[in-house]
């Protein structure tokens, strides 16, 4: 079956990947696929939407309306959009970059070995990109 097939695998309602299947089999694949198309899709809803609201807040702000008390809070809401966006951005790379490894087959796989990561962590965290030995001695150094 072409690693393409995933994509368009229309999968059982509640359907959740088990252990006794084959690890990463093109149902596995196909629901991290819908899982993480979903979280990018609703990452840039929520963008526009964050964006929309500091384009306000500044115009409020410019526009001169409200005492030194309302422009401070227009700042610290302006301020926390931004921080809030550019979390966003950081998701969105990682989610790309799941896709990407699902296009060339190494989703579900560490870029550190080539080692399963396994299946009960990628159901716990689908941006995993090591095993949790490696991802623990990462931290340790860190």
């Amino acid at each position: 079956m072409p690693a393409q097939d995933y994509k368009t695998i229309e999968l059982p309602p509640k359907y959740v990947p088990k252990k006794s299947e084959p690890y990463m089999c093109p149902n596995q694949l196909a629901y991290f696929y819908h899982i993480l198309t979903a979280q990018k899709e609703e990452l840039v809803h929520d963008s526009d939407s964050v964006l929309s609201a500091v384009r306000m807040a500044e115009k409020a702000e410019s526009a001169g309306v409200g005492d030194p008390s309302d422009n401070a809070s227009f700042e610290q809401e302006i301020t926390m959009n931004l921080r809030m966006a550019g979390r966003d951005t950081n998701l969105l790379r990682k989610i790309n970059s799941a896709l990407e490894r699902l296009e060339n087959g190494t989703f579900g796989y560490s870029v550190v070995s080539g080692e399963e990561i396994g299946l009960s962590r990628m159901l716990a965290r689908p941006l995993a990109t090591m095993t949790i030995e490696e991802q623990e001695e990462y931290e340790s150094r860190k």
